[in-house]
């Protein structure tokens, strides 16, 4: 993984003026594994970790 800084502050967002994108990135992933499990095996999973067991 590699940092990037950008330029310029974000003063809205946050009071340090600090722009941040990966937690707003990582915060999809398991709702996105969550409905792949749904289409295929047509059981809603609400609860984590997703696990054999608790698909049978």
């Amino acid at each position: 993984m590699k940092a990037i800084y950008l330029e310029g502050e974000d003063r809205e967002a946050d009071t340090l003026g600090v722009k941040g994108l990966g937690e707003l990135v990582l915060i999809c992933v398991a709702p996105a594994i969550a409905n792949a499990v749904f289409n295929t095996t047509g059981r809603r999973l609400r609860a984590l970790p997703i696990t054999a067991e608790a698909l049978l």
